[in-house]
C-alpha cells in the first residue's frame, strides 16, 4: 500500500511536540512546581510527596508495557491520540479533590495515559525526515526538547505567581490551569498524530530486537529514569528549604524550561554523527552535574548554573535513545524498541521519587537526595559509554 502524502513535516512536528508538552511537561513535571504548596496545605511528608510521583511512575510503567503490547494491533498515531486526550482530562481531574487517594489515582492515570502518547511520539517523529539524517536528528531533538521545555517555561511563569498571590490553598487551581492549557493543545496535536501515521504500518510485521547487544544503552537509560526525576520533583522543595524568594523560584524554572527548549540546537550535531552510546553518556553526565550543583554550589548563581546545565541536557535522553534506535535498527523495529526503552525507563523511574523522598525525610534535607541522584546518573553515563554501534 502506498503511504498517503504527508503535509509539511515541520508543522506535523510542531503538533507532536505539543503532545510531548502535555504528556511530558505538564503531565509529569508541573507537579514539581505545585508540590511545595500541596505539601504545606495538606501536611505531607517528603515520602508522601514522593509517593505521588511514584504513583505516576507506576502508571507510566503500566502504560509503557501496554504500548509495547498494543503496537502489534493498534496504530502508533492512535495510541498517541488516546494517551494525549486522557492525560489532559486527568490533569483537570487532579485539581478537584485534595484527598491523597484521589491524588494518587489521577497521578497514576496521568502516568498510564502519558506513556501511551510519549512512547509513540518518537516513532511518529522518526518517520518525518527518514531520508535526511541531519533533519531527522534535529526533529527528534526538537520533539523532546522544545515540547517539554515550553511546558516548564509556561509552568514556571504562571504557577509560582498564582500560588504566591492566592496562597498555598490555591494549588487545585494550578492543576486546573495546567489541564486547561493541555486541552488547548489537543486540536493541532491530534491532527499531527493522524498526519504522521503512514497508510502502511511496517512495525506491525515485527522485527528482532538485539537485547544483549543493547545492554549498555538500556542500563544507561535506566539510570536516567532513576535519577533525573529527583531534580524535577524536589527542586522547588529544595529551594523552599532554603527560603528562596518566589520570584527567584519562578526565574529558575523559566530558565530551566528555556534551556530545555533550546537544547536541540546543542545536541543535533552529536545525534547526527554518533551511532553508539556516546550521546546518551554525554547527556547523563550533564544531568548528573546539574543535579548536584544546587547542593555543592548553594546560592543564586549555583541555581542558575544548575538550571542551565540540567535544562540543556535532561530532555535529550529520550532523543538519544530514539536516535540510537533509528540509526541502528530497521524501521520495522522502531516502535517496539522505543517502547522497550520506555519500559526500562519507567521501571527505574518508579523507584526514584519515593526513595528520594524517604532519604530526604531520614536526612532532614532533600539535598542529600539530589546528590544521590547525581551519583546514579554519573554511573549510568560510564555504562552507556560501553555501547557500540549495532
Amino acid at each position: 500500500m502506498t503511504p498517503r502524502a504527508m503535509p509539511n513535516p515541520w508543522l506535523v512536528l510542531t503538533g507532536l511536540a505539543l503532545g510531548v508538552l502535555v504528556t511530558n511537561g505538564f503531565g509529569r513535571f508541573a507537579y514539581g512546581l505545585i508540590l511545595p504548596a500541596m505539601r504545606d496545605d495538606l501536611g505531607w511528608s517528603y515520602a508522601q510527596a514522593g509517593w505521588l510521583n511514584t504513583a505516576n511512575a507506576m502508571g507510566y510503567l503500566l502504560g509503557a508495557v501496554a504500548t509495547l503490547m498494543l503496537l502489534r494491533w493498534v496504530d502508533a498515531g492512535r495510541l498517541f491520540a488516546w494517551g494525549l486526550v486522557a492525560t489532559a482530562l486527568s490533569l483537570v481531574a487532579t485539581g478537584l479533590v485534595p484527598d491523597l487517594w484521589w491524588q494518587s489515582l489521577w497521578r497514576f492515570l496521568t502516568g498510564v495515559a502519558g506513556a501511551l502518547s510519549f512512547s509513540t511520539a518518537g516513532t511518529l517523529a522518526a518517520r518525518l525526515f527518514a531520508d535526511n539524517p541531519r533533519h531527522n536528528a534535529l526533529g527528534i531533538a526538537i520533539l523532546f526538547g522544545s515540547g517539554g521545555g515550553m511546558a516548564i517555561v509556561l509552568s514556571g511563569a504562571t504557577l509560582p505567581a498564582l500560588i504566591a498571590i492566592q496562597g498555598v490553598a490555591a494549588w487545585p487551581w494550578a492543576w486546573i490551569l495546567v489541564g486547561g492549557l493541555s486541552l488547548a493543545c489537543l486540536p493541532l496535536a491530534l491532527w499531527a498524530a493522524r498526519a504522521a501515521e503512514p497508510a502502511s504500518l511496517p512495525h506491525r510485521a515485527g522485527a528482532d530486537i538485539p537485547l544483549r547487544r543493547m545492554l549498555p544503552e538500556l542500563a544507561g537509560y535506566a539510570s536516567f529514569g532513576l535519577g533525573y526525576i529527583v531534580y524535577l520533583t524536589f527542586l522547588s522543595a529544595w529551594m523552599a528549604e532554603r527560603a528562596v524568594p518566589v520570584l527567584q523560584v519562578a526565574l529558575v524554572w523559566v530558565l530551566l524550561g528555556a534551556c530545555i527548549t533550546l537544547s536541540p540546537l546543542l545536541w543535533r550535531g552529536v545525534f547526527a554523527r554518533q551511532d553508539g552510546g556516546v550521546p546518551l553518556a554525554l547527556v547523563l553526565a550533564g544531568i548528573a552535574v546539574g543535579s548536584a550543583l544546587p547542593v555543592l554550589w548553594p546560592g543564586p548563581v549555583g541555581l542558575i548554573v544548575s538550571a542551565t546545565v540540567f535544562g540543556g541536557s535532561v530532555f535529550m535522553a529520550p532523543g538519544a535513545v530514539t536516535n540510537f534506535t533509528r540509526r541502528n535498527l530497521p524501521p520495522a523495529a522502531w516502535a517496539r524498541n522505543i517502547s522497550l526503552f520506555t519500559v526500562v525507563f519507567a521501571c527505574a523511574q518508579t523507584v526514584g521519587p519515593w526513595a528520594a523522598g524517604l532519604l530526604g525525610d531520614i536526612s532532614g534535607s532533600i539535598g542529600i537526595s539530589l546528590l544521590a541522584a547525581a551519583a546514579v546518573l554519573g554511573a549510568g553515563a560510564l555504562v552507556a559509554l560501553l555501547q557500540k554501534p549495532l
